[in-house]
């Protein structure tokens, strides 16, 4: 397993890590995903520390904490050998507080993963959502005290604009508070909006991109065809209104992109997809998902072999999408792209 150092920090993860959606799965969004007990979330845990996957992911929200307390079980004794994710921010009661990111918010919700988690620390605490109500100094104080007191090591965000990570990392390093390291965040090759704005950023500034679903919401299993219709057991027939949305020809041209590039390299559609993000700038780790044992086996086949320069050009241009404003005249006219060259192709 390759290890890389989450953006700017001195951590590293593995490649590959593995998302804990699955287990304890309840409800129409996280049970479509999976219903992972603790037995059978303890073998896939076997499966991924024999393969060096060692970053495990949840949150608070997931199954309304049964994903962080399966996985806090399923980990007994194992604490030390891992690295352990969540994430905060999102509702979790009706209540006034039980939203937010606020500091009394922030507290309780770390209090409550603790001991969903059975540790005393978390490795990496990431707000799942921006909170446009709670001024930015009150968060950052507050992820420094939970730093400071040990039980948070280092700080990320998911589901955060440009302009909102910036401003934040502004006020951390106006006052000495820890910077963000992490942006989990949305990128597939069906959906490559990451590289328009938040990959520079975290290029420039030093945040390590975690991707979530980087099947593109379970729409690069290799099982979604030209002309076929929806497998009967896609989660996709529960779950494609959650999801990111993707142009049904878009989604096709990289089908079909994928599926020569799998025949050429003898890998799995899933695979070369996974294989394809972790070649991308910023890219630390890709967060992959398993409802079961074998598929967990799959995913974890996306590394330790390479993609040819040509295999990646054509995942490249089939998935390649026209550049929004202001960023299409770097990627058209030589003069601005002599001043700010695309980092991505």
């Amino acid at each position: 397993m390759e290890y890389r150092f989450l953006g700017r920090s001195g951590l590293k993860v593995p490649v590959l890590s593995f998302g804990a959606g699955t287990f304890g799965g309840m409800g129409p969004l996280f049970g479509a995903w999976g219903t992972t007990d603790v037995e059978e979330a303890r073998r896939l845990i076997d499966i991924c520390l024999d393969t060096g996957v060692n970053l495990f992911d949840t949150a608070d929200v997931y199954s309304n904490g049964a994903s962080e307390e399966v996985l806090g079980t399923a980990l007994k004794g194992r604490r030390d050998s891992v690295l352990i994710s969540t994430k905060t921010s999102l509702p979790m009661g009706d209540g006034p507080n039980d939203a937010g990111s606020s500091r009394f918010r922030l507290i309780r919700a770390v209090e409550d993963a603790l001991k969903r988690l059975r540790t005393d620390y978390i490795d990496l605490l990431q707000l799942h959502a921006f909170d446009v109500n709670t001024p930015m100094e009150e968060v950052l104080s507050t992820l420094d005290t939970l730093v400071r007191a040990g039980k948070v090591r280092y700080v990320g965000v998911s589901n955060f604009s440009g302009w909102q990570i910036m401003k934040a990392l502004a006020v951390a390093d106006r006052y000495g508070w820890p910077r963000y390291v992490a942006n989990q965040t949305y990128y597939s090759l069906i959906g490559r909006d990451y590289e328009w704005d938040l990959m520079p950023l975290g290029a420039d500034q030093g945040l390590g991109a975690l991707v979530w679903s980087p099947l593109g919401w379970g729409r690069l299993t290799g099982k979604i065809k030209r002309g076929a219709p929806l497998p009967e057991g896609s989660r996709l027939h529960e779950t494609a209104s959650y999801g990111p949305p993707v142009d049904d020809e878009h989604l096709f041209r990289v089908v079909d992109a994928l599926d020569a590039v799998a025949e050429d390299t003898g890998k799995t559609v899933p695979q070369v997809a996974l294989n394809w993000l972790t070649t991308r700038p910023t890219v630390s780790s890709v967060i992959i998902g398993a409802r079961n044992e074998d598929q967990l086996r799959q995913n974890l086949g996306a590394v330790g072999w390479t993609l040819a320069p040509e295999q990646i050009a054509k995942l490249d241009e089939a998935s390649a999408v026209s550049a929004p404003y202001p960023h299409f005249p770097y990627r058209r006219q030589e003069g601005f792209s002599r001043l700010n060259p695309p980092i991505a192709g």
